[in-house]
Order: C-alpha cells, then sequence, then structure tokens
C-alpha cells in the first residue's frame, strides 16, 4: 500500500507546515497531480504524488507540523476508500529519515538508549559509524549523514570532543531554564526560526570568523544614481537602488578574488567558476538569501529587476528550492533601516559575507585637506580564516571601493 510522506523540499529543511489539502479521500490519485501545499522553513511550495491510486487515509491534516519522512496520507491501488485519520504530528526536528515505518505496534516497555542512539524515526547509519558514535559519545540525531539516501558514515562522525563534518544543529537539543511570568508570552519556534538559530550556531561555533571594515565615499554613487533614476522615470521604468549597484560590485570584486568565492570542505578548498550571489532579505519570520546565478555577468538592471522579483516572491514564501540553494557568498544590507555598520555571521559553507551600512552624511577631508560634509557607507567584511586571510579579504574590499566610488564602471 503506497504512503505519501513529507518530502525533504530543501537543503535545510527538517520538518513542514501541510497547509491544505489539495485533494480528499476517496479521490484518484495520478502520478504528477498536485495534493498538498507544504510550508518549509523558506517557502510554499506544491507537494506531487509520485505514485497513483486512491486517497484512501489523512493522517495529518491541515496545520499540522510533520518531520522529513514520516507519513502525511496513503494510497490505495485496488479503488477502495477509506477515512481520514488525523493523527497529532511531532514537531520535533529530525536531520535524516528512514523511510516510514509500518503501523504502531501496542506499547511496550522502553530499552535504555545507548549513547548515540537519537529518540525518534530511526536514523540511516553504518555499523561501523554507529559503534564509533557509542564509543565517542556522539547524538546521531544531530549529524548530517553524507552516504546513500542520507546514511551516516564513520567520517561524517567528530573526533572524540569535536564537532561534527557539515552544519548539523550544534547544541540544538539542549534546553534552556528561561525564567518567565505569567503575563510573558511564550512563541514556538517557526521551522525557518528553528533553522536559522541552529545553522547560525553552528557558524558561530565551528566556523573561525575574522572581520575587515573601511568606508568608501558615497557621494559620487549618490549623483550617478540620481541620473539613472532620471532616466527611468522619465521612461517609466523601475529605479535603481544604492544595493543594486553594491550587488554588482560585490559579484564583479567575488569574481576577480577568488578566495571569496570559495568554502571549506575538510581535506580542500572548493573555488567556485562562478558567483552565485545569496541576498539576505529580511522576511516576516526571519531571513532568507535568494540567490542571483552569474550575478558577475549580469548588468545593472537586471541585478536590480531579478532581486525586486526574488524579494517579493520571498516574502510572499513563493521561491523554488533552487531560487535559494547554492550561493557562494552573501551581502547584507541593513542600510535601508538606517544601521551605519555591523557585522554579519557567515552563511555555511561560504567563506565570506560583506555587511553594507547605510550612507551617512558626515564631516570628510577631501583631496585638498579641506573639511567638507561628505557622504560615506561602510562595507563590513566576515570571513572564514580556513579559507580567506586578512590580506585576501582586504584586496576584496579594496576592489569592491574602487568600483563604488567610481560607479560609472559598473554600467559597462
Amino acid at each position: 500500500m503506497p504512503e505519501i510522506t513529507m518530502p525533504k523540499l530543501s537543503d535545510t529543511m527538517l520538518e513542514g507546515t501541510l497547509v491544505k489539502w489539495l485533494k480528499k479521500v476517496g479521490d484518484k490519485i495520478e502520478a504528477g497531480d498536485v495534493i498538498a501545499e507544504i510550508e518549509t522553513d523558506k517557502a510554499t511550495m506544491e507537494m506531487e504524488a509520485f505514485e497513483e491510486g486512491v486517497l484512501t487515509d489523512i493522517l495529518v491534516p491541515a496545520g499540522g507540523v510533520v518531520k522529513v519522512g514520516e507519513r502525511l496520507a496513503v494510497l490505495d491501488g485496488d479503488g477502495k476508500a477509506g477515512r481520514a485519520r488525523p493523527v497529532t504530528a511531532s514537531a520535533a526536528p529530525a536531520e535524516k529519515l528512514a523511510p516510514a515505518a509500518a503501523a504502531p505496534r501496542p506499547p511496550t516497555t522502553p530499552k535504555p538508549r545507548a549513547a548515540g542512539q537519537p529518540d525518534g524515526p530511526r536514523v540511516k547509519v553504518s555499523p561501523l559509524a554507529k559503534k564509533l558514535a557509542h564509543e565517542r559519545g556522539v547524538d546521531l540525531s544531530v549529524v548530517v549523514g553524507s552516504g546513500p539516501d542520507g546514511r551516516i558514515v564513520a567520517a561524517d562522525l567528530p573526533e572524540k570532543g569535536g564537532a561534527a563534518k557539515g552544519f548539523a544543529p550544534a547544541g540544538s537539543a539542549a534546553r534552556i531554564d528561561v525564567p518567565a511570568s505569567a503575563a510573558d508570552k511564550r512563541v514556538p519556534l517557526s521551522g525557518m526560526r528553528r533553522t536559522i538559530a541552529e545553522r547560525l550556531l553552528a557558524s558561530k561555533t565551528q566556523i573561525p570568523h575574522f572581520y575587515l571594515a573601511l568606508e568608501i565615499d558615497a557621494a559620487p554613487l549618490v549623483q550617478l544614481r540620481k541620473e539613472v533614476n532620471a532616466e527611468a522615470e522619465a521612461a517609466g521604468t523601475a529605479k535603481i537602488t544604492v544595493n543594486d549597484f553594491v550587488l554588482l560590485a560585490a559579484a564583479r570584486a567575488a569574481a576577480q578574488h577568488q578566495k571569496i568565492n570559495s568554502a571549506f570542505a575538510g581535506d580542500a578548498v572548493v573555488e567556485y567558476a562562478t558567483v552565485n550571489l545569496s541576498v539576505a532579505i529580511a522576511v516576516e519570520d526571519g531571513l532568507i538569501t535568494p540567490v542571483l546565478r552569474d550575478a558577475q555577468q549580469m548588468t545593472l538592471h537586471e541585478i536590480s529587476a531579478a532581486v525586486k522579483d526574488l524579494a517579493a516572491r520571498a516574502r510572499a514564501k513563493k521561491l523554488k528550492p533552487d531560487e535559494y540553494q547554492g550561493g557562494t557568498v552573501t551581502v547584507s544590507n541593513l542600510g535601508a533601516f538606517g544601521v551605519e555598520s555591523f557585522y554579519a555571521i557567515i552563511n555555511p559553507p561560504q567563506a565570506a559575507i560583506l555587511a553594507v551600512g547605510a550612507i551617512v552624511r558626515k564631516p570628510a577631508v577631501n583631496a585638498q585637506d579641506e573639511i567638507i560634509v561628505g557622504q560615506r557607507m561602510s562595507l563590513c567584511l566576515s570571513g572564514d580564516h580556513r579559507v580567506v586571510d586578512g590580506a585576501a579579504g582586504a584586496e576584496f574590499l579594496a576592489t569592491l571601493k574602487k568600483s563604488l566610488e567610481a560607479p560609472a564602471t559598473l554600467l559597462v
């Protein structure tokens, strides 16, 4: 009897919320039919059926939160319809899961859990990895498997006392006793918020960050943008933002400085052949980073149009997985919020992230050593010191500064 399980719709997805069923019990299902809408940690997506049959049982009602790999519904190929049977969906995260198990048996006395053996659905793990996990006291539920179908192999395990490879939820299982009164509100973590918490904790604890900053003269950029937008207004086309200029300059600079456009891979550094620029966009429940692919080859207007489209669909949770996966370097701009400068946390497995502040009017010294009212913008780089050294980061920022202080070069 075929089963419909929660699919893994993104690389960081641990669980999904079943927004609504588009089919009902008794409906005939064909392979490829859209049967439900699933909300992941990044977007709301349509779920297709991979097998045909009659929808005989709905196990999870609309609104249920289900781990990747757990059962949602049952199909029956003999044409006999059953009844809907909602069940309580679990909200606990799971990284890699085996196919759903058969119907549960009557409760039995639980056996003691060995070290390294997670609660909940069975984790796929090789015999050697299971033995090593027991010896090293590793919780397999927080290890990302690199073997077939997500199987955990020996190479995925940390040395005793070390950190696991990949970016498993570092410390995510820890419970923190937070004092609260009856008037305080406890807000459960959404899938997106949980993913952000786990990935950024892993980034700050597993990546050796270092930071560089410089300030640029933004007056030429402000003037050129004013001229470009005057032409756009006359032509009835969309206006260009300061961030559009920054994104284009960052993409071209990253293409020239390979270490910035790289990732640490354990026993090697991966130097990417093209710049897939992740753009940090604030959404209702957190942050998402859609990707501009081959950004170094795009024009200013192409970047502007693409970012506007991605941002609108990101806020509506309508992005497809391939639109927010595969980034090679990230830009985060908080200038629109009035933030003058900040340092961002690296988006793993990338090796660098650029933080951009607001353009601020302040006293400055010009080439004639005169004090003038200048327009300045801060650029702050966070680098993975396993990949990027200080000199490499400084050279990238110098190239970026040169482009933004002579922004007409970006129009070529």
